[in-house]
């Protein structure tokens, strides 16, 4: 049976997204793009997952676009999902929150995966660049919409102008990723946050995760479909609206009151 592009697994409340073309260091095809959307579709609509973790099968997290594939005239991205971006994650909103766990190479569209995510735990043998400069190219998956937004725009211009990755350590003292673990301990650790981030009242996290995004800070606002580019108190309102009136809000000052874990409910 032939392997699938991009895996799908959930664990608990995790929905795990593998990358899975190892023999080519994961590089981005038509095939994996629509399998790995339609994953990120499934985990959206999913109410027992509350959070995505996004790696790579073999020695890589992706090697950015399928290089022979474009040289062939092929179409890369998701079959009939333009919108969704590079790979049919790199614009495709979801307001569950996403950690990568960056097992190797993520060059070119792998960083920009990477950046497309909320939090970045990385294997000591990672590395992260931007090498399209290189090439006559062009970061346009999104690295140059948010790179400068993660890290001090000084560093993102190294970065983007002269092509040459970083280590795992240089992205951790950047800013660009959260934690950097044992190459053999990345999923786990990744996991383990994901869990963490899982354990907390589903609607305060979606809600906190739009509030990011629409404050420019994150991500990237233009990738939220629901960012209209009004105040942001506005937004800030609206969202305290929604959590503060959800049953979450009661739930858990009354389970800490009782001393007792709190009881969510996904709605």
């Amino acid at each position: 049976m032939t392997e699938p592009a991009a895996r799908y697994d959930v664990q608990g409340h995790v929905a795990v997204l593998t990358l899975n073309r190892p023999d080519v260091m994961n590089a981005v095809n038509a095939a994996l793009s629509t399998a790995l959307g339609e994953g990120v579709e499934r985990a959206a609509t999913d109410p027992a997952v509350r959070v995505l973790v996004l790696t790579g099968a073999g020695r890589a997290f992706c090697a950015g676009a399928d290089l022979k594939a474009l040289a062939a005239g092929e179409w890369i991205g998701a079959e009939g999902h333009e919108d969704w971006g590079f790979a049919g994650f790199a614009r495709h909103w979801v307001d569950k929150p996403v950690v990568a766990a960056v097992n190797g190479y993520a060059l070119g569209g792998g960083t920009e995966l990477a950046l497309a995510c909320d939090l970045v735990v990385a294997s000591e043998e990672a590395r992260f660049g931007l090498p399209e400069v290189r090439r006559g190219l062009f970061a346009a998956a999104g690295g140059m919409v948010r790179l400068q937004r993660q890290i001090p725009v000084k560093r993102a211009a190294e970065i983007a102008l002269t092509g040459e990755p970083i280590d795992a350590a240089t992205a951790l003292d950047w800013g660009l990723v959260n934690r950097v673990v044992p190459h053999d301990r990345v999923l786990t650790a990744a996991l383990a946050l994901a869990e963490v981030v899982a354990g907390n009242a589903p609607t305060a996290v979606r809600q906190t995760k739009r509030m990011l995004h629409r404050g420019g800070t994150a991500s990237g606002s233009d990738w939220d479909d629901a960012w209209t580019g009004a105040d942001p108190w506005a937004a800030n309102l609206e969202a305290m609206s929604t959590v503060f009136g959800h049953p979450d809000a009661v739930e858990g000052p009354t389970a800490f009151a009782h001393k007792r874990e709190p009881k969510w409910r996904d709605e």
